[in-house]
């Protein structure tokens, strides 16, 4: 049995749609029920350390996706309750039930503005509370590791940012603003952009259910990298568009730009798509390298055909069905 924490969400209902392939026997605990699996659902908030006493089977492996990630989450302290203090609650029933193998999905972005190829030795300088309350549960599990070494298995999974079918993130956003023809290149386009496709790191998840005991930590990030300029104009072609960039506006143009959107959302406690740091996000490196090669992991889909299938179904074909919102 695997208790998939989070499972109703992108990253996990693409997991549990493998493990049922796969023939895994696997329950979600989650705050909302998953559209997809309904009857498999516990619904239970990781920050309800009783809750998830209750309703925990005794699993073999405990999977963590449960996270607060996008930018504009109030209050504040809902990144450490929900990334920390949940943390700190599986760890505590992993304990109680015997659990001796722990999957965590942790971000790139414990790393911050970090330097282009950096890899899983890269120095943790986070810039936000999401990246910051990651490495503080990161090191939850490791304590809760360390306390019995020989016996217990803790992966650490460390994504870019991943999009796919029905995921309304911040590459959707790119994507629907191509297809729309409103498309505005912010900055010169040269910065590099390390990318996931969700089936992949779903897979990846998947294999780690193998690893023996011991710390396992990875980046996730599907090769090869695209600059700007590269990505848009890949798309561009996808969607059998001309692929020339025709407006761009400097990077301190878009920034001053986010900063007026930050400053009227204080003032109407509205939140907009377009903001500072999105822009700074958007127009700096964020190229990440990765070892996983070395566990002899080959991802199903390759970069360019995750893409496309992504741009088909959400603007080709247009098929309806579950959305889920992430960064």
């Amino acid at each position: 049995m695997i208790s998939v924490i989070g499972g109703s969400g992108f990253i996990g209902t693409r997991l549990c749609k493998r493990l049922q392939k796969s023939g895994v026997k696997f329950e979600i605990i989650d705050k909302r029920v998953s559209k997809t699996f309904p009857d498999m659902t516990k619904v239970v908030d990781v920050r309800d350390i009783e809750g998830l006493r209750k309703n925990v089977s005794k699993a073999d492996v405990l999977i963590n996706l449960a996270a607060e990630h996008r930018d504009d989450v109030r209050p504040k302290r809902l990144y450490d309750e929900v990334n920390v203090d949940g943390a700190r609650n599986v760890c505590q029933i992993a304990e109680e039930k015997g659990v001796d193998k722990i999957i965590f999905t942790s971000s790139v972005a414990v790393y911050g503005f970090a330097p282009r190829g950096t890899d899983e030795s890269g120095e943790l300088t986070p810039f936000n509370d999401y990246g910051r309350t990651k490495v503080l549960a990161e090191n939850v599990y490791k304590k809760w590791q360390a306390k019995d070494s020989e016996n217990r298995t803790l992966v650490i999974v460390r994504p870019t940012v991943v999009f796919g079918e029905q995921n309304r993130g911040n590459v959707y956003n790119l994507l629907k603003q191509i297809a729309s023809g409103k498309f505005i290149m912010v900055g010169n386009g040269q910065n590099v952009k390390s990318m996931a496709y969700v089936e992949n790191i779903a897979a990846f998840i998947e294999y780690s259910l193998n690893f023996g005991y011991g710390v396992h930590l990875y980046n996730y990030i599907d090769k090869p990298d695209f600059d700007m300029n590269t990505l848009v104009g890949t798309v561009y072609k996808a969607l059998g568009k001309k692929s020339k960039i025709n407006f761009r506006i400097p990077y301190w143009v878009g920034y001053s730009i986010g900063r007026m959107f930050d400053i009227v959302s204080l003032i109407i406690g509205k939140s907009f798509p377009i903001s500072a740091i999105r822009i700074k996000k958007f127009c700096s490196d964020s190229m990440f390298d990765t070892s996983i090669a070395e566990t002899g992991f080959k991802p199903p889909v390759s970069l360019q055909d995750g893409l496309r299938r992504t741009i088909e179904y959400e603007f080709i074909n247009k098929k309806e069905g579950e959305v889920f919102y992430t960064e």
